[in-house]
């Protein structure tokens, strides 16, 4: 398996003018390497965080040129492990998250993450595996990778951890795949405006999925089906992921608009995934046992 060392490319936005640093065969899994979000700057506590270069932040490992990815396409990543870095950082400053009018000055937390924990001063915390920073390159213009958006990006969403399937719309040939900004624990909202930041390993199956419309991505596990969704606000996201989800449960059903609308009310769910980059990003989540019972994918 293609081991993609996290040192051969490094981007900040997502542009389809990056050049590829891999060309994969749709179907390929690879192993991607990935900095943290600080770019692996910190090393401790102490350190003087003037020294720290803040235009390395949020760098993604890419991008990946997939074969045989055209417009109006859907490329597939299948996460089939994620495995952190022994260190995580973490960090408030003021006018930072959903706080940081509240933060005097900007504090710096390292921590272990062993054994399946992460220790926070004398706490135990669980690890809970996940990607930040995810997705394909818009059809023009750059996108930094601080950003979510309908490319995905920075949706800091704790649901795209191992066994996770995500579907990303094809805007350019080859997708131009890149993937970073790993977390060992992170919560809905990530409010703080960081989650236990790691460096680590992600190992993807790459699908190109010949003539798939996708809008914004789309998330699946084994119990959901999600539609993702970024916006200037939360209820302008939460009404986009909504609407496109209930509109695929019509489109693959003989539900009407309202049937489909009630159905959500009833057993879906709409949650925040973060609120604190520059577009807000929820997702819509819908049982697929209910799906079961329709006999269909929304696929």
């Amino acid at each position: 398996m293609k081991v993609i060392e996290k040192t051969e490319g490094k981007i900040y936005s997502f542009s389809p003018n990056h050049e590829p640093i891999y060309r994969a065969k749709s179907g390929e899994s690879l192993v991607i390497q990935t900095y943290d979000c600080f770019t692996d700057q910190i090393k401790s506590e102490k350190q003087p965080l003037s020294e720290l270069d803040w235009d390395q932040i949020n760098p993604a490992t890419g991008p990946i040129y997939v074969e045989g990815a055209e417009p109006g396409d859907a490329l597939k990543v299948t996460i089939l492990a994620i495995e952190t870095d022994v260190k995580g950082v973490m960090m408030v400053g003021p006018g930072l998250g959903t706080l940081g009018d509240q933060v005097e000055e900007m504090k710096v937390k390292v921590m272990h993450v062993r054994y399946g924990r992460v220790l926070f001063n004398q706490l135990s915390l669980p690890v809970r595996k996940m990607i930040g920073v995810i997705g394909v390159a818009p059809k023009e213009g750059e996108i930094n990778c601080g950003t979510p958006g309908a490319h995905g990006g920075n949706m800091d969403n704790r649901m795209v951890t191992e066994g996770a399937t995500l579907y990303f719309p094809v805007n350019v040939s080859g997708a131009l795949f890149a993937l970073g900004d790993l977390h060992a624990a992170m919560g809905d909202g990530e409010v703080s405006v960081s989650g236990v930041e790691v460096a680590g390993t992600v190992t993807v199956k790459l699908e190109v999925v010949k003539g798939l419309k996708v809008e914004h991505p789309i998330l699946e596990n084994a119990r959901n089906f999600t539609q993702i969704a970024s916006a200037e606000t939360l209820d302008e996201a939460s009404k986009l992921a909504t609407d496109l989800l209930v509109k695929r449960l019509v489109a693959y059903t003989n539900l009407s608009f309202e049937d489909a609308l009630m159905l959500m009310s009833a057993v879906g769910h709409v949650e925040i995934c973060q609120i604190v980059d520059p577009l807000m990003t929820v997702r819509a989540v819908f049982p697929k046992s209910i799906l079961d019972q329709l006999e269909i994918t929304l696929l």
